[in-house]
């Protein structure tokens, strides 16, 4: 084999590689499945400080529920988070994010979300934590392979569901997609 096919062999192995690494799980809730209960303790935002169930609390509302495996939590899926603040932000209305750190440790999360919310300076997202099972709350389907879970909601049923073993910011214009998608039904819902 000469020197640019063993070059070029070797770039599809590293491109299949690299597209097997970022594939994405089956995670979340099916589409059209209704919002479950999702009862958690609050670290920033409206309800800092208290348990509280998101689900309940934004019936109604478009919502986007983000599942951080807290073990897995970088300096990308920040970007992501801060990212999708923003489309949030720009889409407008009552939309909001809630992320839930699935994590072993409670006390030190709980510490850790108010410093993250600080850095990160999001305004339309909520930080929390869930306590239990890495696979999240029950009837939410979380796969504790996915880094990060992500439902879009329109305050009643999940519209789309989106799981990343990796991922960074480029990733989120197809929730922000989905989150559009929500919005004009609920815009064509009121007329």
């Amino acid at each position: 084999m000469n020197a640019h096919a063993s070059l070029l062999a070797a770039f599809f192995v590293a491109a299949a590689l690299e597209n097997a690494a970022r594939a994405q799980v089956e995670s979340g809730p099916v589409p059209g499945a209704k919002t479950a209960a999702l009862k958690v303790t609050a670290a920033t935002g409206e309800f800092a400080d208290n348990e509280v169930d998101y689900a309940e609390k934004r019936r109604g509302k478009p919502t986007i529920y983000v599942f951080v495996q807290s073990p897995r939590w970088d300096r990308p899926m920040a970007r992501y988070l801060k990212t999708l603040d923003a489309a949030v932000k720009k889409a407008g209305g009552d939309s909001q994010v809630v992320a839930v750190w699935l994590t072993a440790d409670a006390k030190m999360s709980q510490e850790y979300l108010p410093k993250a919310q600080m850095s990160l300076n999001m305004e339309m997202t909520a930080l929390a934590v869930y306590a239990g099972a890495t696979t999240g709350p029950d009837n939410w389907g979380v796969n504790d392979r996915a880094s990060l879970t992500a439902v879009v909601s329109d305050g009643e049923t999940c519209a789309a569901r989106f799981a990343y073993v990796s991922l960074n910011e480029t990733d989120v214009p197809a929730v922000e997609k989905a989150l559009k998608e929500v919005l004009e039904k609920k815009d064509k819902k009121s007329e």
